[in-house]
């Protein structure tokens, strides 16, 4: 299996990381490393040699005050990486509009549209979904499902075929502040497909009109986004599924490349999963360099204040405990907080895999506990073990694993500076994290 990207780069980056001396020879294997990773990522391989031959020029030129040139070389690689990864950080318009999405099949619309309305109702919007994908099975139902769970208005009509018509009695009957129109997609961008979007468009008069294509499509993306841009004017791009694949580069620098700008990236199955796409932010998680602004926000956004106190203070119980990692949870997947705190690339990925099937067992455990036994694990002797493990459909051993890693972290906490933590120190907190075993610490 070959390795990722990201996996790729951060192998370049650590290895000058790790050097004392830095000479001509060493640069000119790090812009080799280079090239070829972004090159088996699927950037476009003009695009990959300019890169390297940028990186090279600095990197070989005069060194500016008080940087080594080791660091100067890693800096170079991260500016470079940030030019084609799509630039700025966009300005997302908190206001009412309409948002038509469009895409081929399993691009993830239906699903991104939900995220989506999330989005807007965390900004205090209200937000309605429209079911105008008249062509995949199920689709009407997995969008209003979608609605319930998030708790956004819906709108259908299963026996109508045509969608434009469907987009008009929407606009007429919600009034919502968003309106997000869901449009059925094809294998490929044909006169049928283009037809159906610009009739849609016509009907509700989007004030934005979307493209969402996943990541895992790499260089593709270019021919996807010249399209459907010449085809219907797209404003923006969402990118989805950028956790599930080593090519999220090529799709990015892509769109980059066709002048069509990234505005969110998805990163999990969870409505909360998608954030606004930030290259600096992207690329620093990318080479295995923290990425503490994102998880900040991640985290003001899913913890709830009342169990973080708790947790930070060391005084909480086992059903504490077991919310804020379901908040952790909601963040995303463990493996994207892993690449934002730096250690991505540290940690194996069948650990963090097996850390989330523990967390489902965990849950079961905690279920089947008495009252008592959550306010105070502390009385839980071995026949009350064998009793929960039965009542959990779980084993003895996965008890014990539950209670030692509780007890662990409740043990770290105690030794954390609070004061520190409370001022949102993330720094002091990634040192001692460090210097109590990294992750080890937290059942990894």
């Amino acid at each position: 299996m070959l390795e990722s990207l990201s996996q790729k780069l951060r192998g370049a980056v650590q290895k000058i990381a790790s050097l004392t001396s830095v000479n001509d020879k060493v640069i000119d294997e790090l812009v080799q490393e280079i090239k070829r990773a972004l090159i088996a990522g699927d950037v476009n391989v003009q695009l990959a040699e300019q890169i390297a031959k940028n990186i090279k020029e600095k990197a070989s030129g005069k060194i500016p005050a008080g940087m080594s040139r080791r660091d100067y070389i890693i800096k170079t690689v991260y500016d470079e990486l940030i030019s084609i990864m799509g630039g700025e950080r966009p300005e997302i318009s908190i206001k009412p509009k309409k948002i038509l999405l469009v895409g081929l099949f399993g691009s993830g619309k239906t699903t991104t549209a939900a995220k989506l309305a999330k989005f807007y109702q965390k900004k205090g919007l209200s937000v309605g979904l429209v079911a105008c994908d008249t062509v995949r099975p199920a689709a009407y139902e997995q969008l209003q499902q979608l609605s319930e769970k998030i708790g956004a208005r819906f709108y259908g009509e299963k026996a109508e075929p045509n969608a434009a018509k469907i987009a008009k009695n929407a606009s007429q009957k919600l009034s919502t502040d968003i309106l997000i129109f869901d449009s059925s997609g094809r294998d490929a961008l044909n006169s049928q497909l283009i037809d159906e979007i610009k009739s849609i468009a016509e009907s509700a008069k989007p004030d934005e009109k979307i493209l969402v294509i996943p990541a895992d499509i790499g260089q593709a993306a270019k021919e996807q986004a010249e399209a459907f841009q010449n085809a219907l004017g797209i404003t923006n791009v969402i990118v989805t599924k950028l956790d599930a694949t080593g090519k999220g580069g090529g799709a990015l620098t892509a769109c980059y490349e066709t002048k069509s700008k990234v505005v969110f990236v998805t990163t999990g199955e969870l409505p909360e999963n998608m954030e606004v796409y930030d290259s600096k932010r992207f690329v620093a998680r990318l080479i295995g360099m923290p990425d503490l602004e994102t998880l900040l926000e991640k985290a003001k956004e899913t913890v709830k204040p009342d169990i973080a106190e708790k947790i930070i203070s060391a005084d909480f119980n086992i059903e504490d405990f077991i919310k804020q990692m379901e908040s952790m949870q909601s963040m995303g997947p463990l493996s994207n907080i892993v690449d934002m705190m730096g250690f991505g690339g540290k940690v194996p990925k069948d650990a963090l895999q097996g850390h989330e099937d523990k967390m489902k067992k965990w849950k079961h455990i905690i279920n089947s506990m008495t009252k008592d036994e959550k306010a105070d694990p502390e009385i839980i002797s071995p026949t009350r073990i064998v009793r929960i493990a039965k009542g959990s459909g779980t084993n003895e051993a996965d008890v014990r694993d539950l209670l030692n890693n509780y007890n662990k972290i409740k043990k770290m906490m105690k030794s954390f500076n609070p004061a520190a933590m409370k001022r949102g120190n993330m720094q002091q907190l990634l040192r001692q994290l460090g210097g109590r075993g990294g992750l080890k610490g937290l059942g990894l």
